[in-house]
């Protein structure tokens, strides 16, 4: 077969999965919802790696979805969905995913479109033309994933799960407990880089399978031991209660041991910027922001900063004697309190009733040539970042982490 056949055969392949392009921006969740049914039916003991909860949320069909109508639409250039596939490989690596999981995805996303598309649309030749696809997609995944798995080595990390045990177990609130976490082997701790995560693998009485959880690591990076802030999620309506973070709160203790994987995730703060820095948080959104903070304060002890803190009341603000001790000690930094349904005790200790508005971020902030990162509920996100654009903020200089697209937030 001659170069330009082979070129030729290329481009019909691709003209062919960028022709679903429409079909999948219409059906594309209710393909990967039914993927996820056939790969738990046919593979069950996949049920140990993805997270059952966003099964039930719908968040992980629709995460999917998105992604593999990026794909269609960018056939002709993958590279051009990098930005999106990034995070989506970092929570990949958290999780240990292997080369030998692609095949096994791959080969139920195809029957899942022959399934719901039927045959007249997900004809032989369709399928054909995404098998090829998916086979790039899934190399470009593998390869990146590699490298993360070989670089966490390099840096005195580990593959798969390591133990560690709890050396303390702190209540920060009503609702967010900290967990202070060392190797049990004894081992020094790789670095990691601040806002990133690990993720937790809970083994419960009870359960037929393992539970993957993602925590982010709320201290500065440091040789002696890691921190996650976790947030008990109680039922509420139709939601169950979250199996991990109750079973964190109400059976894990200090001398407990607990499977994590090294550190990950690229919603990270960017040492390099020197303007200052504005860290914005809602709920439990305030772990990363505070490995953020603390590591600021290490490592650029000049640099403006600004912190934001919203939650419902005094009870469920975690962390907020460390807050007030950062405040008193560092001029540099600048804390503000918004609780949204204050109790009478939290009178004189904090800065506004309500949410964190336009308004008031004007009033706050000195400048938008500033560094924006915010985490919380989504939300509580979107209000953000439609707030910061509201004031012109660069989109360069916003940065937010998200299970899900972008659009989420940003429309």
């Amino acid at each position: 077969m001659t170069t330009e056949t082979t070129s030729r055969l290329e481009q019909e392949y691709k003209n062919i999965v960028k022709a679903t392009v429409p079909v999948l921006q219409k059906r594309g969740a209710e393909i990967t919802k039914r993927f996820y049914q056939l790969l738990f039916k046919n593979h069950p003991e996949l049920k140990n790696i993805f997270n059952q909860t966003n099964q039930r949320k719908g968040d992980q069909p629709i995460a999917l979805a998105n992604m593999v109508y990026a794909a269609a639409l960018h056939i002709d250039n993958l590279a051009e969905i990098i930005p999106q596939v990034m995070p989506v490989a970092h929570k990949h690596a958290s999780l240990n995913i292997k080369p030998e999981h692609y095949p096994l995805v791959g080969e139920n996303l195809l029957l899942a479109m022959r399934e719901v598309l039927g045959a007249e649309v997900a004809t032989d030749e369709v399928i054909a033309a995404w098998e090829k696809a998916y086979g790039e997609i899934a190399a470009a995944f593998i390869g990146i994933e590699k490298e993360m798995y070989e670089e966490n080595v390099k840096k005195g990390g580990w593959t798969d799960y390591k133990d560690f045990k709890v050396v303390s177990k702190v209540k920060e609130s009503d609702v967010i407990t900290s967990f202070y976490l060392k190797p049990a082997d004894g081992e020094t701790l790789p670095s990691f880089k601040p806002g990133q995560y690990i993720t937790v693998k809970a083994s419960i009485d009870g359960h037929d399978y393992t539970h993957q959880r993602q925590y982010s690591l709320s201290c500065a990076p440091n040789e002696n031991m890691y921190r996650i802030s976790v947030k008990r999620e109680d039922a509420i309506g139709e939601n169950p209660a979250g199996v991990v973070s109750n079973y964190l709160h109400q059976q894990v203790e200090e001398g407990s041991v607990l499977s994590i994987s090294c550190p990950s995730g690229d919603f990270v703060l960017d040492m390099n910027d020197t303007r200052p820095l504005v860290l914005i948080s809602g709920g439990v959104g305030l772990t990363p922001m505070m490995s953020m903070l603390e590591s600021a304060l290490l490592w650029q002890p000049e640099r403006e900063v600004i912190f934001m803190h919203a939650a419902r009341s005094g009870n469920f603000h975690a962390m907020k004697e460390r807050l007030l001790e950062v405040a008193t000690a560092c001029k540099q930094v600048k804390t503000y309190t918004i609780y949204d349904n204050p109790a009478t005790s939290d009178a004189g200790h904090f800065d506004k009733e309500g949410y964190i508005d336009t308004a008031f971020l004007k009033k706050v902030l000195p400048s938008t040539d500033a560094a924006f990162y915010f985490c919380g509920p989504k939300g509580f996100m979107r209000a953000m970042y439609q707030n910061l654009k509201s004031l012109d903020a660069a989109e360069d200089d916003i940065h937010f982490e998200i299970f899900g697209p972008a659009t989420d937030i940003k429309n």
